[in-house]
């Protein structure tokens, strides 16, 4: 008998030893496109359960449903030393894209990351403010892991030895075409958990799975009216004396103006932070928020989450603590509502009962060097890495809830946010001042689920200055950082017109920009992003690939390489920033045809253009049929239900339909029902004059349009 089972219990031992079991995926239908499979005992608290994302059934129903994108069986999931691991297929001829808030890339195929909230490293390895674990397919669908674990990611890099595809092996001393790194069929992710759940969202389309993902996590943000405005961060030792004269040199030069950012200085101590107003500084707090909003300015203060010693609230809240400190300062655990009933409570009684609009939430991403260690204890029994990447989620759901329960839209700033984080009221900033890399992050921010800043700080030059400003205006927070250098618009006077000119742009096309971010919110489409999600950008390139030389079209070579310094803004604009010491760029303009944002010119179609656009403008290019609804050149931001003129601008001659959002733009009514699409529909005649009309507002719904006018927009 010992002999007849001797080698069943060696084989038993074995497989014991090495903990590797293959896993049943238990597969639920969440909503039409949308899939969620869970392998071995997934993890309670995780990104969603951290961001509190609730999805917007109607935005997915109203997408319809699609096809699972590959055979579920091509899916696997494994436990192994106390993980999971995942695997998903990967076409020889796919792209990836995504993977959190990238800088310098936005093709991720043959990468190897570690998703790891962190502050910008520039290494694009995983470490970054938004380490969203979301991956989006250049055939038309993404995949969302959900946990609050670091994860290890393979994206096509790794090649298994038995499989369906399994590449040659190659002789590198004779083989020219011998790789250091063959092809791989799938994208392999390492999960530190016994069990892990995932989304598999349909397409057919990328921006289709990227929707349906932002869907999923609640919707995209819809801002304020005013958060859609220009804000000023002032220096750090400011005085509400310094911050009234700063709101009264706006006005007198006449450049727009809706928030002003507060920096530590507003606090009695920072770093670590008693979150109380400084007496000597602010001496009246509450008279002095009174006035600044009495003057159609509203104020965000800066704070980091960690509590002074001085704090009144530290003996309170020390309870709710971790064993380590940031910069001496207590670490709040804001998974436990003690802990949030203190700190936001302080929050709420100091800052946002007197009228505070908003916050600006530092030093929640990293560095390793002063971020708590990952031997951290946290009272919860979360676990410090759990904490680590979902404590920029953690504390924008919570500082964002208490505007929601006054009613009152948010619209501020933090430095870390993950997967579940689209519908929380915040832009993502650093310290890190490239721009080019800027424009970069804006166009993957497309594929996180987040919203980013190229704010401006200071510059060498005018002409940087302008150029920096000029990429502020087309981004999703139009925002000058001056805590370290005070610098104003006007500070470099040489280009102080043509600064204004671009400010007083961004408020005239507040109409459409706040039409954009209903869409994001109801629809899931992101008001800025990367041009692999526009519609006829590489449609049909496969096809000329096999009968063109790529020598003789130029326009097939181009949208093969990874495009990082042009993006789409909205639904018909296409920008391409100009960076310092450039006269000249090329534009990658897709298939249909694209005219000037500023003329009306025709540009081009489906081709490669070289531009010289001079230094007072932005390349802007928009799509035939291209409507944007234009308002006036408001200083501030319109009242609840103030009513503004439109110009409505048309180009091109394709007909075509506009759908004009309109709210109270200040409060959550519309989450009742309280808003209104108005349709635009434009057309020209044989003769080429305009056919226009615009729907009315519903009975009882808000109208703040008062007169509208057509112009088309020609040579």
């Amino acid at each position: 008998m010992n002999k007849i089972f001797k080698y069943p219990m060696y084989l038993l031992l074995l497989l014991l030893t090495t903990d590797l079991f293959a896993q049943d995926i238990k597969w639920e239908v969440v909503a039409p496109g949308v899939w969620k499979g869970s392998v071995g005992k997934p993890e309670a608290y995780n990104l969603l359960t951290a961001s509190g994302a609730t999805p917007s059934a109607d935005g997915l129903k109203n997408m319809g449903d699609a096809p699972f994108p590959f055979e579920k069986s091509e899916i696997t999931g494994k436990r192994s030393d106390g993980k999971t691991y995942l695997r998903f297929p990967l076409d020889k001829k796919e792209q990836l894209y995504g993977f959190g808030l990238n800088f310098q890339t936005v093709h991720q195929r043959g990468k190897i990351l570690e998703l790891h909230v962190d502050h910008y490293g520039g290494k694009d390895n995983g470490r970054t403010h938004a380490p969203t674990p979301f991956y989006v397919s250049s055939n038309g669908y993404g995949v969302f892991v959900n946990s609050a674990r670091y994860l290890k990611v393979f994206a096509g890099s790794s090649v298994k030895r038995d499989g369906a595809n399994v590449p040659e092996a190659k002789d590198r001393n004779t083989d020219k075409s011998w790789s250091s790194r063959p092809y791989s069929d799938g994208v392999e992710i390492l999960v530190p958990a016994e069990g892990v759940e995932f989304y598999v969202f349909a397409g057919p389309k990328p921006l289709d799975a990227v929707r349906r993902y932002n869907l999923l996590n609640g919707g995209g943000v819809l801002p304020p009216r005013w958060g859609l405005g220009f804000t000023q961060r002032v220096k750090t030792l400011f005085t509400s004396k310094d911050v009234e004269d700063e709101a009264k040199a706006f006005q007198d030069k006449g450049f727009p103006l809706d928030f002003i950012g507060l920096e530590p200085g507003w606090q009695s101590r920072a770093y670590p932070c008693t979150f109380e107003w400084d007496t000597k500084r602010y001496p009246e707090p509450v008279a002095f928020v009174k006035e600044m909003l009495g003057k159609g300015i509203r104020l965000n203060l800066w704070t980091n989450p960690y509590v002074s010693p001085e704090a009144s609230i530290y003996k309170e809240i020390k309870p709710y603590t971790a064993d380590h400190t940031v910069w001496v300062g207590a670490v709040p655990d804001l998974t436990m509502p003690e802990a949030r009933d203190i700190f936001f409570g302080q929050l709420k009684k100091s800052q946002v009962d007197i009228g505070i609009s908003g916050y600006k939430f530092d030093e929640v991403d990293g560095y390793d060097h002063y971020l708590w260690p990952d031997v951290t204890i946290f009272p919860s029994g979360k676990s410090a890495e759990q904490l680590r990447q979902t404590y920029g989620l953690l504390i924008q759901r919570y500082s964002a809830a208490l505007y929601h329960e006054r009613n009152q839209r948010t619209y501020g700033l933090v430095r870390a946010s993950n997967g579940g984080g689209s519908s929380l009221p915040y832009v993502i900033y650093n310290d890190y001042y490239n721009h080019e890399d800027f424009i970069t992050a804006l166009i993957n921010s497309s594929f996180a689920g987040v919203l980013w800043t190229p704010e401006a700080r200071a510059s060498k030059t005018g002409e940087e200055w302008l150029r920096r400003m000029q990429s502020v205006v087309f981004s999703p927070m139009a925002m000058i950082n001056a805590w370290s250098s005070g610098t104003k618009p006007w500070s470099y006077p040489e280009v102080e017109q043509q600064v204004k000119d671009m400010a007083i742009l961004r408020m005239q096309m507040m109409p459409y920009w706040y039409s954009e971010f209903a869409k994001y919110h109801f629809q899931g489409i992101p008001p800025f992003r990367a041009m692999n999600l526009e519609e006829g950008y590489q449609s049909d390139v496969k096809k000329e690939v096999k009968s063109t030389n790529l020598e003789d079209n130029p326009y097939v070579e181009a949208v093969s390489k990874e495009v990082k310094d042009q993006y789409m803004a909205g639904e018909y604009l296409l920008v391409a920033p100009m960076f310092t010491g450039k006269q000249t760029r090329t534009v990658i303009l897709p298939k249909g045809k694209w005219f000037d944002f500023y003329t009306g010119k025709y540009a081009g179609d489906g081709e490669v253009i070289t531009v010289t656009p001079g230094l007072d403008k932005i390349p802007v290019y928009v799509k035939d049929g291209g409507i944007i609804p234009m308002g006036s050149a408001l200083l501030h931001a319109p009242k609840p239900n103030e009513k503004v003129n439109l110009e409505i601008r048309y180009y091109g001659s394709k007909p075509a339909k506009y759908q004009l959002y309109d709210d109270d733009g200040e409060t959550f009514n519309y989450e009742k029902g309280a808003y209104s699409f108005r349709e635009i529909s434009i057309s020209k005649t044989a003769g080429g004059k305009l056919k226009t009309s615009i729907s009315k507002a519903e009975n009882g719904k808000p109208n703040t349009i008062d007169k509208v006018t057509f112009k088309a927009m020609t040579n």
